[in-house]
């Protein structure tokens, strides 16, 4: 965060420090060399203005339609290309602190349960703000015909059986924030690290920590132990998936920012749980075993750990921690205080990673990849129970190492950084197109190797909280493509098939909430779930979206996305797309390769025409001819200009093969 010396602004940082329990992830951010941002005259809610760009820097295009979108809460401005915008979904009433006035008995409550004992000095206007934070929609999971949504009050599960009626089929109030979840058959899983949870669900909280002593103003302030606080994975058994009941309360000493549901092949029995803690560390006195000590002094420290949660699927309420691996060990020297972020937005000065944001897990491949505050990692986890790091990048462009995504053949790895924790304006025009951006590196043997960046291109305002978060691969076969949330920066789909060009093919997004005064708002996750988008939107609540066809997506190549359905879907646990050996999967390759001028024009206008007699005679007719352009395809593909494309065509050929109804 840039540095600001105003009461105001201090103020804003210790509250959100408090509510949203960031307190490692904002302190990992070390400020960028940069000239202090300045307030803006007369108004002491207006957001910081953005400092000059650091020489040799670029930012984003003020030019993009998006940068000067009209605002408003349910009546902004809204733009979109290659992409349909279907429905929104309201908020349920349960999530909403249904209030704009800062005196309202309830406004005041709910900031005393979040831990903000003093608000003499907090501007009215803020209060509300804050207040509002403690409502916030997160991260999403979906299972059949179901979408569940996470808050920082509880869970909320809609019925999108069909998309453009999709509806609210139960709200759960269960505070605790941040309220990410992910299911698996029977079981839902929700992550709670602030310290309003409790062991019941209910919402009462605790009484808040008294105000900082002089001097202290700037350090977090531990609430007093409870034996009926509750941080870190609940457990619910959702058969009633009107009424999820809970069945278990895992407890960890830095709570649950994430988790990340894994699958072993090899375990029929259970399921697992890596937990990612990013706050501060509990007191013994709360939990047994907790230590926030440096390993110097504790080498049995909570920190420098993710947890592991063992569930036994026949009695999931036998959960409980099983490991605490060491991920940022050196193994030869047994230090394990051993990764750093080194250099930072020039800045030398490196942190030393000491927690996980969010682990990603591909099972298939027996791998994960962690983006773990001042590291990006890749780690071995054919034995879940202990996952041992093979690689580890940093970069100093980076902040904060967010999340990770797979491509689909385990050969690249998007990690997203999220500079400023989600509560900046990361997006200005004068803010560099290397920070807060993804980053895109190939994986071979292990080995993690720098590519390119990819940030939203289209400028924000100032007022719009925005930078790299959560998102999802589209199943295009013969492409890489992937959807992502910027907050208040909208949705973005960005094609990263050419690793060092990744570029943006579609988009979504609205004006800001607040013209004046930057309110935690916008896309949280977008994911891909079995032919449509859903974005988890922060303030707002549950958009549904669909792509459109353009000059740089096809009808095809949507429809050939539409085939690959699940049952479930839990982002972080990633799952190999396999296309069926359809046609219409055929069309798609055939678009690309018409797209990137591989075939002749004259073959592309003959294949076509096979497959259209083929498909009209419902391969009745017409096979023949088919695998007569399959041996071609197979012929041609060695002398391809690109090895995407010879893939393309011996992925075609293998269809035009052996095609199915």
């Amino acid at each position: 965060m840039n540095q600001v010396n105003t009461p105001t602004f201090r103020l804003l940082v210790i509250s959100l420090l408090l509510l949203l329990s960031f307190a490692g992830e904002l302190q990992a951010q070390t400020p960028p060399a940069q000239e202090p941002a300045k307030k803006a005259e007369g108004d002491p809610l207006a957001p910081p203005q953005p400092p000059p760009l650091p020489a040799g820097m670029t930012g984003s295009d003020t030019s993009d339609p998006r940068f000067k979108l009209k605002p408003g809460l349910y009546d902004a401005e809204a733009i979109a290309k290659g992409m349909k915008h279907i429905l929104l979904l309201k908020k349920p009433d349960q999530f909403q602190l249904g209030s704009d006035d800062a005196d309202n008995p309830k406004v005041q409550k709910t900031l005393g349960l979040l831990g903000i004992s003093d608000t003499s000095k907090m501007p009215k206007p803020m209060q509300t703000v804050m207040a509002q934070l403690a409502f916030a929609n997160s991260d999403l999971a979906f299972q059949r015909k179901y979408l569940f949504q996470g808050n920082f009050y509880g869970v909320s599960i809609y019925d999108i059986s069909n998309p453009a009626k999709a509806r609210l089929v139960t709200s759960m109030v269960c505070p605790g924030g941040q309220g990410d979840v992910s299911v698996y058959k029977n079981l839902m899983f929700m992550s709670v690290e602030m310290p309003n949870g409790r062991l019941d669900c209910s919402p009462q909280g605790f009484a808040p920590p008294p105000p900082p002593k002089a001097g202290e103003e700037n350090q977090p302030t531990l609430p007093a132990p409870s034996k009926e606080r509750f941080r870190g994975v609940r457990i619910f058994d959702i058969s009633n998936i009107r009424s999820p009941k809970q069945i278990a309360a895992v407890q960890t000493c830095r709570g649950s920012h994430t988790h990340t549901l894994v699958v072993d092949p090899k375990d029929k029995n259970n399921v697992y749980i890596y937990v990612s803690g990013t706050s501060v560390v509990r007191q013994s006195e709360e939990l047994a075993g907790c230590s926030g000590e440096t390993p110097d002094k504790n080498p049995n420290t909570s920190l420098f750990r993710i947890e592991v949660i063992k569930v036994p699927l026949a009695a999931p309420q036998n959960a409980r921690v099983v490991s605490s691996p060491r991920v940022f060990m050196d193994a030869r020297t047994g230090v394990i205080n051993a990764l750093s972020s080194g250099t930072t937005h020039g800045v030398d000065k490196p942190t030393y990673s000491d927690q996980c944001h969010d682990i990603t897990v591909y099972s298939a491949l027996a791998l994960a990849a962690g983006a773990c505050s001042g590291n990006g990692i890749v780690l071995d986890i054919k034995d879940p129970v202990n996952p041992k790091r093979l690689d580890a990048v940093n970069d100093p462009n980076y902040a904060y190492w967010h999340s990770a995504s797979f491509s689909n053949d385990g050969s690249k790895v998007v990690f997203t950084d999220e500079w400023g924790g989600g509560m900046g304006a990361r997006c200005r025009p004068n803010d560099p197109n290397k920070w807060g951006a993804n980053a895109v590196f190939n994986l071979k043997d292990n080995k993690l190797s720098f590519a390119s960046y990819y940030k939203l291109p289209a400028a924000q305002g100032d007022s719009e909280n925005c930078v790299a978060h959560n998102g999802s691969l589209i199943p295009v076969p013969g492409r890489d493509l992937k959807i992502q949330a910027w907050y208040q920066g909208g949705l973005s789909v960005m094609d990263f098939t050419d690793a060092n060009k990744p570029v943006e093919i579609a988009y979504f997004d609205r004006g800001p909430i607040d013209p004046k005064m930057l309110v935690l708002a916008g896309s949280w996750s977008a994911y891909w779930y079995n032919g449509h988008i859903y974005s988890s939107e922060i303030a707002r609540g549950l958009d549904i979206l669909e792509l459109s066809p353009s000059e740089l997506l096809t009808q095809n190549e949507i429809d050939a996305a539409k085939t690959v359905q699940v049952a479930e879907l839990n982002v972080q646990n990633q799952q190999k797309n396999v296309w069926p050996a359809k046609l219409v999967v055929a069309k798609a390759y055939l678009d690309q390769l018409e797209r990137s001028q591989a075939l002749p024009a004259d073959q592309i206008t003959a294949l076509r025409s096979a497959i259209q007699k083929a498909e009209s005679s419902r391969l009745t007719t017409g096979r023949a001819k088919l695998q007569s352009f399959a041996r071609s395809l197979k012929e041609s593909a060695p002398k391809a200009q690109s090895a995407v494309d010879a893939k393309r065509m011996q992925a075609l050929a293998e269809i035009l093969q052996h095609p199915a109804k």
